[in-house]
């Protein structure tokens, strides 16, 4: 069963990982009113306010990341009776 789920654990790994993304924009333009989150490689930006944005999309991409994971290993579950995890 573990072999089954593999590309549906990658699956929803992807579909975290752009909802992830899609969720931090959103939060970032209403908390810093910009459309981008400042890049590291950005010489126009401190660090002040790089390691701020960069501690925020990585926190709500692993919350919403998990999230998706755990879904779609319970889907799974409920599907076959079985968890991948185990």
């Amino acid at each position: 069963m573990k072999l089954l789920y593999k590309p549906l654990g990658i699956a929803f790994g992807v579909l975290g990982g752009l909802a992830g993304g899609a969720l931090f924009k959103q939060v970032w333009k209403r908390v810093a009113g910009e459309e981008d989150a400042p890049g590291a490689l950005q010489s126009e930006y401190g660090w002040a306010q790089i390691i701020p944005a960069a501690a925020l999309q990585g926190a709500i991409f692993g919350a919403v990341k998990a999230a998706t994971d755990r879904a779609g290993a319970k889907a799974f579950e409920r599907v076959t009776g079985e968890w991948p995890g185990d």
